[in-house]
């Protein structure tokens, strides 16, 4: 059933002047991406395709690469990528792809498409570190602008329920009209046919934290139309996380739409007894036909920003509105009494980490900010003479921005255990950036430069906790199919030379809290549509990267 997901293509040619093959990957222990056992094969490419799976010594090409002693696996896919922003500054994305990645997913609510002027105002008007020209106005225009710029490696997104939102209804807590509702469904048709892999949402921040059921639903039977896939960060990971799970598949059961949760979880100490919880219902849901998967990265901490730490009336309007009414002494006491708030109706992921010595301040905009970068919201706390909740009010206030923030909430013992669910596919949640210029500017978390290695490394070859043919098809093979992706996540004959070639003995991240912009080893050759981009563990000049569209694309 598997294969049948998959659109061979008809390529299996040779260049006839010659009777060679553009490269031959020579010597290797080939991981299709179906997860059975590996086999020494021989594997010939031309053009952008993958023509040629044989018997060791039986191909010739115009350039031999001896691989022997490693192994040689389908490109792996970040289910949950930031890099929209980094890879317009940086073409090369030299974090992930000397990972292995060859394709990056973008949309987890906010998606660089659709826009309105204001919202191109907006992106620009808050540029930090990173910054870039915003030309194009829809989802497909921002991915035809990076490729057109040059990217390493192939790029798909999501359309953001949240960019949908803002784009009809502004920053407002309150539920669209009719006719605001059938543009916003308006605007994810358009997403869909343009290319989209399907809707995208994060519902624990303002404002999406404002849309109810109802509306997602009606933005999802859009999306079934399509084919399309519905993946969110859903409406807690705390606790109410069996009730956030429960509304995913509620909206699956009323429209139909195939459903992941992205960077699945048990956030904070008194819920990770819940996950064996959420582990039996989706194993349910899955058993009776319902199409529901998830992904994960794997490290015990996530990373988002301060706002993750404030009720979310007090962010209502947008950024200037929320800032203002920090200003405000009544509405900042109010704000304070939320923040200890010991049973929220919201997500506190303050009150998640446990103490405010769990939450690390990673990234600034403003540069009289920056020394504090790497430090506790503790230890500013005690500088500064204050409490931990007026600290982070100050610091939203004097920096202009939510702050990029790491809020250590996850247990190990629950991450290993993860890894293993077969359902289960991986996301760094992160930019794929270089340790360099702008960069180190501000302090990344570990994910951006180890999830995928972590995976073969410390969870394969360390922990054991799943067999390495088995992770390499959660890397490839389940993500493409989850995405209905043609022509790529196996590496077989006919489909694009997505190709990574990696040492199962000697993979491994290297990139710590403290010290996160380290870069993995053990990735010695990556290949996109047929063009070295890694090469001895370097980085190419090939910028080979393609828009690669969704079910719903249409010409």
């Amino acid at each position: 059933m598997l294969l049948a997901a998959f659109c061979f293509a008809a390529a299996c040619g040779v260049d006839r002047s010659t009777g060679q093959l553009d490269v031959v990957l020579k010597g290797g222990t080939v991981y299709d991406g179906m997860g059975g056992p590996p086999v020494d094969k021989d594997v010939g490419i031309w053009g952008d395709r993958i023509v040629k799976v044989a018997p060791p010594g039986s191909l010739t090409g115009r350039e031999v690469r001896d691989v022997s002693g490693l192994a040689l696996a389908p490109g792996f896919i970040n289910m949950l990528s930031w890099g929209q922003e980094s890879l317009l500054v940086d073409g090369r994305g030299t974090s992930d792809v000397l990972q292995g990645v060859t394709l990056e997913v973008f949309g987890e609510g906010w998606s660089m498409g659709p826009l309105t002027p204001a919202m191109k105002a907006e992106i620009l008007k808050q540029q930090a570190d990173l910054k870039f020209p915003v030309p194009w106005d829809t989802l497909g225009g921002s991915l035809r602008e990076l490729t057109k710029k040059g990217v390493t490696m192939n790029v798909a997104s999501f359309v953001g329920a949240t960019t949908v939102r803002i784009h009809e209804l502004g920053y407002e807590n309150r539920a669209p009209s009719a006719e605001e509702l059938s543009r916003m469904q308006g605007l994810v048709d358009a997403a869909m046919r343009e290319g989209a892999m399907g809707l995208g949402s994060s519902l624990i921040y303002a404002p999406a934290s404002y849309s109810k059921t109802d509306e997602l639903v009606a933005l999802c039977e859009v999306v079934s139309k399509h084919g399309g896939l519905y993946t969110t960060h859903m409406r807690s990971e705390g606790a109410r996380l069996l009730e956030a799970v429960d509304e995913v598949l509620d909206i699956q059961r009323r429209t139909g739409v195939r459903a992941e949760i992205y960077h699945l979880k048990a956030a904070g100490e008194s819920n990770w007894p819940k996950l064996a919880q959420v582990v039996e219902k989706i194993e349910k849901a899955r058993a009776a036909g319902v199409p529901i998967t998830a992904n994960m990265y794997t490290y015990t901490a996530g990373a988002t920003g301060l706002d993750a730490a404030m009720p979310p009336w007090v962010q209502e309007g947008g950024l200037e509105a929320w800032i203002a009414r920090l200003r405000d002494p009544a509405q900042r006491e109010r704000v304070v009494r939320d923040m200890n708030d010991a049973a929220p109706a919201w997500e506190n992921l303050l009150r998640a980490a446990g103490s405010p010595e769990r939450v690390l301040l990673v990234g600034f905009k403003t540069p009289a900010l920056k020394p504090l970068t790497g430090k506790t919201l503790a230890e500013v706390a005690t500088l500064r003479g204050k409490s931990p909740e007026e600290t982070a009010i100050d610091l939203v206030i004097e920096d202009g921005s939510r702050i990029e923030t790491v809020y250590f909430l996850m247990s190990e013992e629950n991450v290993k255990r993860q890894v293993a669910l077969p359902w289960m596919s991986f996301g760094s949640d992160a930019d794929a950036q270089a340790p360099e210029g702008p960069f180190l500017l501000s302090r990344p978390h570990p994910r951006a430069y180890g999830n995928f290695a972590r995976v073969l490394g410390k969870y394969v070859r360390e922990e054991k906790a799943l067999t390495l043919a088995e992770a390499i098809r959660k890397l490839s093979a389940l993500p493409a199919l989850n995405l209905r992706i043609r022509d790529r996540g196996l590496l077989r004959e006919g489909f694009f030379a997505d190709i990574v070639v990696f040492d199962p003995a000697k993979i491994a991240d290297h990139a710590t809290f403290d010290a996160p912009q380290q870069l993995a080893t053990g990735v010695t050759d990556v290949f996109v549509n047929g063009k070295a981009v890694v090469k001895a563990g370097a980085v190419t000049a090939a910028r080979p990267g393609v828009f690669v569209k969704g079910p719903g694309f249409r010409p």
